[in-house]
């Protein structure tokens, strides 16, 4: 397992653990009182980093290397019946963007995602995770299908940003991602949002105008990263830590300005410490949000979702 820099005395105690239950095989001691001990220290030290968090640690997280991405999450929910559909039927297939069908408890959905790579090759592969124009304009695709056939649309949002190339800007980057807003805006079916990670800019919110928008605990979700808004303010990247703090990019910063409807929980460490668990919350509140959704009119949903959007950034001034 990785760890970051904040995490240093956790990963000195697993080491220990780990020598000590390799003397313990090796010699056939029986050391199970100091492997109970080691354990209860890393589970204390993994609380005193979780209760101290900083919003800058809180991106660092979403970024951990081991941190499930999209399609292990796909792959969780349906169980493995998911079949995932390709191209934009203009360009090409945008392997950034990823989406499919599947069921979830016997249910249909349409999964769309974010996909980054797990390794230096597939991120390659991914363009880590930043979307070109035609991947926005296949996930608009597989919404429109999914409208066509009842089926509620599930996205799970993990982008560092809309690819900004050249190449993106002369495909219409902007208008594609404008148009998504637009069009889910409009959609008959629920739709539900799960930040699983970054959640950039236009890059996220082209696939997170939804019935329920949520985030994972330990993800982001703002305009801008903190290391751009740290270069564009203070020209240097140094800044990112204060950059963080004065975004209010946290989960619980975005439910308090009531950007989110709700936060889901991690696993103590992260969502990487226990891929299983968060897998679990994660379809929990899916099924719970589906079974309300599903019971409201089609009508009144997408009015409710384009008035809870509208709102947003609204205020007035008292009269002088």
């Amino acid at each position: 397992m990785n760890y970051l820099d904040f995490e240093k005395p956790v990963e000195e105690l697993t080491e220990q653990l780990e020598k000590v239950k390799q003397v313990g095989e090796k010699s056939k001691i029986d050391m199970t009182a100091t492997i109970k001990e080691l354990e209860d220290k890393i589970m204390d030290a993994r609380k005193t980093i979780a209760a101290n968090l900083s919003p800058w640690q809180r991106v660092q997280l979403s970024r951990h290397p081991d941190r499930p991405y999209a399609l292990d999450y796909i792959d969780y929910l349906t169980g493995g019946e998911f079949i995932e559909l390709h191209g934009d039927r203009n360009v090409n297939d945008d392997k950034a963007m990823i989406g499919g069908l599947g069921r979830i408890d016997g249910q249909s959905a349409m999964f769309i995602g974010q996909q980054k790579g797990s390794t230096t090759k597939m991120r390659q592969y991914r363009n880590f995770g930043m979307p070109n124009p035609e991947g926005y304009r296949k996930a608009l695709r597989l919404m429109k299908l999914a409208e066509k056939f009842n089926i509620p649309i599930i996205t799970l949002i993990d982008t560092p940003g809309a690819y900004p190339g050249l190449e993106a800007e002369e495909r219409g980057q902007a208008e594609a991602i404008a148009r998504n807003l637009f069009e889910m805006a409009k959609l008959k079916v629920p739709v539900i949002c799960i930040i699983i990670g970054e959640g950039a800019s236009g890059g996220a919110l082209g696939i997170a105008i939804g019935d329920k928008v949520f985030m994972l605990e330990n993800t982001w979700y703002s305009v801008i990263s903190p290391e751009s808004c740290s270069s564009i303010l203070w020209r240097s990247w140094e800044y990112k830590e204060k950059a963080a703090e004065a975004l209010k990019l946290t989960a619980s910063d975005m439910l308090n300005n009531k950007l989110i409807d709700g936060i889901i929980k991690e696993p103590l460490g992260g969502a990487h410490v226990n891929a299983k668990e968060t897998f679990q919350n994660v379809k929990d509140e899916i099924l719970k949000q589906l079974e309300k959704l599903n019971k409201t009119e089609p009508e009144k949903r997408t009015q409710k979702r384009i008035e809870k959007f509208c709102a947003m950034g609204v205020f007035t001034e008292p009269v002088k």
